[in-house]
């Protein structure tokens, strides 16, 4: 039997359909989320740095990461790995990956994330005037402890001037003097000024809390099995004996949307990223600026009295075990930067493990399918999926009130990969 409602119905209560949820109650429409994950979620919007990066402009899919990329791939510890698997999608996943590589089209690419950020994190400074989720300005520091990843990320820090964002090279000193709160070993850094960090789960809680006073309806541990397609409109999902209707349906499941979309025709090319966080509490030192690793490509944010380290991506299918090698890098690389943290007391943490869905261009997809009348999906933003929630939620929004988005976004469509 089908609930009918006339319900916008989201399918995934991470960052994604949260925000989307809050923007379309705020426009008056009435919102169901539908989450896999029983509370307290454990999803990437939970174990996540917890950073908003304007600075993070380059995606993914750029000129240099393919050779990068298989350098990586010969050390297990590495910050990026591919697990072979016999999979034709991920087969024509890699082949668009290298095609989205090139240097065609790479400046639009850039000024596109350069403004999904900005707009988001101008939203990310609405919402806290009204709640609380640990939001600070202080920027974040691209720490490097050779000469050879300085020489690299000055030449990122000029690029991103000549774009319009604050970026500052900074010597040892300089770096030290910005946040003296910890002991670094670096022989210098950039400083970009108008990155962010917050506390992730306080701010799906005060998503959350926004959604239900507004009459949003959220509920947990009901997995969608398959959508029910009409002609050109999905009337409804099934979720094991239930089918829910509504007038919209909004896919926002992450790296487990191309199940969902499969039985309808759709092989969108994504790629679940495994990355890992450890949180480390009441450290012996605090740093009270976020800041990435450069040459480990390792995320270090304080969050309260705790401190989060995040990184790696492991393309490796839609599983979360553990693997202690990767691990093992984030580890070591810590104590390579900070060397008055003890690599014992991060060893003895539980890791955490979230499955991030990755494009081929590092673009997200946000927008209608074309087939169909009534479906959208927002999925695919990888490590930015914090930072680009706000502005992804208002344009998905967008496409069901008529709102005009703040720019053009017509590089974000899903069907751009036919």
């Amino acid at each position: 039997m089908t609930e009918a409602g006339e319900e916008i119905v989201i399918v995934g209560a991470g960052v994604i359909g949260l925000c989307t949820a809050l923007e379309l109650l705020r426009a008056g429409r009435p919102v169901r989320v539908l989450d896999r994950e029983a509370a307290p979620p454990t999803n990437c919007s939970t174990g996540n740095a917890g950073m908003v990066v304007p600075s993070h402009f380059v995606p993914i899919a750029a000129p240099g990461m393919i050779s990068r990329g298989l350098r990586w791939m010969l050390d297990r510890e590495s910050p990026f790995f591919v697990r072979p698997r016999a999979s034709t999608a991920l087969v024509r996943w890699g082949w668009l990956f290298h095609r989205s590589c090139r240097a065609n089209g790479m400046e639009l690419k850039q000024e596109l994330l350069r403004d999904l950020n900005l707009e988001s994190r101008r939203q990310f400074l609405e919402l806290a005037k009204e709640d609380d989720f640990g939001l600070e300005t202080r920027g974040l520091l691209m720490l490097c402890n050779s000469e050879h990843g300085l020489h690299e990320e000055a030449g990122v820090a000029e690029q991103a001037r000549a774009m319009g964002l604050r970026a500052e090279l900074l010597d040892r000193e300089q770096v030290g003097r910005l946040d003296p709160g910890i002991t670094m070993d670096v022989v210098g850094g950039v400083h970009f000024a108008d990155d962010c960090h917050l506390d992730p789960r306080r701010f799906l809680r005060a998503l959350e809390r926004r959604i239900e006073a507004a009459g949003g309806v959220i509920e947990r541990g009901v997995e969608v099995d398959r959508l029910i397609a009409d002609g050109k409109r999905i009337t409804a999902v099934q979720a094991g004996a239930r089918r829910i209707g509504g007038r919209e349906f909004i896919l926002c499941g992450g790296a487990w949307t191309p199940r969902l979309l499969a039985p309808l025709g759709w092989k969108l090319p994504l790629e679940a990223g495994k990355g890992y966080s450890l949180t480390l509490e009441d450290p012996p030192e605090m740093p009270q600026v976020c800041s990435i690793l450069s040459e480990a490509k390792v995320a270090v944010t304080p969050i309260g009295r705790s401190l989060r380290f995040a990184g790696t991506m492991e393309i490796g299918g839609l599983q979360r075990r553990i693997d202690p090698v990767r691990v093992r890098g984030i580890i070591k690389s810590v104590k390579r930067y900070f060397p008055k943290i003890d690599p014992a007391a991060i060893e003895a943490l539980e890791p955490w493990a979230g499955l991030r869905p990755v494009t081929p261009d590092g673009l997200p997809f946000l927008g209608r399918l074309p087939d169909f009348d009534n479906l959208a999906i927002g999925t695919g933003h990888a490590m930015m999926g914090l930072s680009l929630g706000p502005v992804s939620g208002r344009l998905l929004a967008g496409l069901v009130t008529g709102a005009k988005p703040f720019r053009p976004v017509d590089q974000l469509v899903p069907g751009r990969f036919g």
